[in-house]
């Protein structure tokens, strides 16, 4: 209330009537000797003041927002949070680092200067503690909403993935991937698309079996897949949400450096496939069906579907990329012989029960979370402490599973290093899933996990019994780097080539 009664006899001092040129040196605190002497002296409320100074009204009008600006920034409650100072007045930076695909790392970066709590935008706070993730996604956290961020996308679930015709499609799929395995011995393949194939499959079998897509062997549903996973609307899609009218006024132009989504492709597949009858009773199309005499119409269930596919394609896709990339360098084949030990010693043995092969997905999923960026919550009604600072209302607050991964070194030895034996140390156990953090936490997270899960180690198990993994001598770290996008993060190069060495043969 105060700072509303200051802003307001500013901006009338700023309106003071002096020669039509000038205004009262008392607000620009202009010298003596610099006085204007057109008028007399203005009176304002029986008081008198100085005559105007040589400053216009529109410099001055600017400079009195800019300082109660600046006031609202130092009086905040969030003055004291630790981050870079600018981050107090701007989201500048941050933004930036989204459009360059670099927010997640950028934000890690912080964490590792600052510590646990870090102030990233004027209006936005990073936590990396475990106190932290319970109070903001899990009981403690209720009453936090999600951000306009989720207006970008939704993310994918189902929870009855292990039953046996939902598993069953799941393993013939990851059959089909064994085939262009086959193919490929005595040459390169390039695993980034055909594991987003392979994701799309298994999703779209969840979403609409019996119609779901053959992207492993159709070319034309391959093609559909591959505008998906290859979009690059992030920039674009970014300004849209961050300034809509800037994005209406600049659309002809935009399209030159970012790229409007087009998945026409995508579009009248989900279109089509959400008009079948009869699908099967664990397919979302199916429960969406039973919610049509609820007000849920033909396009709101194509929208709903579309929404689903492409979180499944992306989340699972990219993170598998990475890790079978991982277990792919000479410096994690050991834990590729370890893994094949177990599997072929142990045939016809469930995933679920195969400890080493859950260690390397953990640690996959550690290193290369499926979700590895912010998930943005506002702070209830009245405002909460978190980690010791008071966070007021409508604040955004989020952690990202990059981070929490890494900076807990106490819990995560050499966090940077993929080493999936920290998961059979009979010590620890507890702190580590307490800290995991891929899928989020929490009533609202991502129950898609289960799916992600049972697509992993189903096809990890049929590969690694068969084969050993190399890169192809053309491959770079660089060109596997973390490019963020909406939901995942995908490799900057967008292909990852491996040679698949049949097992018994000579690597080289």
């Amino acid at each position: 209330m105060k700072m509303l009664k200051l802003t307001k006899i500013l901006i009338a001092k700023a309106t003071w009537r002096g020669c039509g040129k000038h205004i009262p040196s008392a607000l620009g605190s202009v010298p003596e000797d610099q006085w204007c002497i057109c008028t007399p002296k203005v009176t304002v409320n029986g008081k008198e003041y100085p005559p105007a100074g040589t400053v216009s009204i529109p410099g001055a009008a600017f400079a009195v927002l800019l300082s109660v600006y600046l006031i609202r920034c130092f009086l905040s409650s969030l003055w004291k949070v630790p981050g870079p100072r600018i981050s107090a007045f701007t989201s500048l930076p941050l933004k930036w680092h989204e459009l360059q695909a670099t927010r997640t790392k950028y934000i890690h970066k912080l964490h590792q200067q600052y510590g646990p709590v870090v102030r990233i935008a004027p209006n936005e706070v990073s936590f990396t503690s475990y106190e932290a993730i319970k109070e903001i996604y899990c009981s403690g956290g209720s009453g936090y909403d999600k951000t306009e961020f989720y207006d970008l996308f939704k993310v994918y679930g189902r929870s009855n993935v292990l039953r046996p015709v939902p598993l069953g499609g799941i393993q013939e799929r990851s059959q089909k991937f064994i085939n262009l395995c086959k193919t490929s011995v005595g040459k390169s393949h390039d695993i980034f698309m055909s594991l987003h194939s392979y994701a799309c499959d298994c999703v779209t079998h969840h979403l609409f079996h019996p119609y779901g897509s053959n992207c492993l062997e159709d070319e034309a549903d391959e093609e559909m897949m591959h505008q998906v996973a290859a979009d690059d609307s992030l920039q674009n899609r970014l300004v849209q949400h961050y300034s809509p009218a800037l994005h209406k006024l600049l659309s002809r132009f935009l399209y030159l450096f970012a790229k409007p989504r087009e998945t026409p492709l995508a579009d009248t597949f989900i279109i089509e496939s959400s008009k079948k009858p009869d699908p099967a009773a664990f397919t979302l199309l199916s429960r969406l069906h039973d919610k049509a005499g609820q007000g849920l119409d033909q396009l709101d269930m194509a929208g709903e579907c579309l929404d689903h596919m492409a979180a499944g394609i992306d989340t699972t896709g990219d993170g598998l990329c990475f890790l079978m990339w991982e277990l792919s360098q000479p410096r994690s084949l050991r834990f590729q012989d370890k893994l094949r030990l177990e599997l072929r010693e142990n045939p016809g043995v469930a995933f679920d029960k195969l400890p080493f092969l859950d260690a390397i997905v953990q640690e996959g999923l550690r290193c290369f979370p499926a979700i590895p960026m912010s998930l943005p919550r506002y702070v209830p009604q009245g405002g909460r402490l978190i980690d010791g600072y008071f966070i007021p209302e409508k604040t955004i607050v989020s952690c990202q599973a990059y981070s929490i991964h890494r900076i807990n070194e106490d819990v995560f030895p050499e966090p940077d290093a993929f080493n999936p034996d920290r998961w059979m140390e009979p010590t620890g156990d507890a702190e580590r899933k307490r800290l995991m953090f891929a899928f989020a936490n929490g009533g609202r997270g991502c129950v898609g996990k289960h799916l992600a899960l049972a697509e992993m180690k189903t096809l990890l198990t049929d590969i690694y019994t068969r084969y050993t993994t190399l890169p192809e001598t053309s491959m770079t770290e660089e060109s596997m780097a973390m490019s963020d996008q909406l939901i995942s993060s995908r490799p900057l190069g967008q292909r990852c080539l491996l040679q698949f060495v049949p097992f018994g043969e000579k690597r080289e």
